[in-house]
């Protein structure tokens, strides 16, 4: 398999260039572990590559085993238990009040907290 990053940094993987190691496992170059490790902001260190190029490879080898299960008979699910709405009654409830809320605040106008702009316009 084929590692491949879109335009994104989304990682793509190209069946076509589908290559096993011996053992089985996804072929992963160690352009394609610098590559991900960038996209991911990890630094990985030189006596920790190889280990890394044997965790990748099994990793896709796995998620490569998972995309030819054969789900045809297999009901889509969203959850894995029955259940339904689990939210709570929408009831009014002793808060805050608005000078409480506002008694710490470094600034306040008119009864609101009062932050710095963070947008132009």
């Amino acid at each position: 398999m084929r590692i491949s990053f879109d335009t994104c940094g989304a990682i793509c993987y190209n069946d076509s260039d589908m290559t096993k190691k011996d053992g089985g496992g996804m072929k992963v170059t160690e352009q394609d572990l610098t590559t991900t490790a960038h996209l991911s902001r990890l630094t990985i260190p030189a006596e920790e590559k190889e280990e890394a190029l044997k965790t990748l490879g099994d990793f896709l080898t796995y998620v490569d085993n998972l995309s030819n299960v054969d789900t045809e008979h297999v009901h889509p699910t969203t959850y894995a238990l029955p259940i339904e709405n689990v939210f709570r009654a929408d009831e009014v409830r002793p808060s805050l009040s608005n000078e409480a809320a506002l008694s710490n605040a470094p600034l306040a106008e008119d009864g609101y907290f009062k932050v710095p702009k963070v947008l132009e316009g």
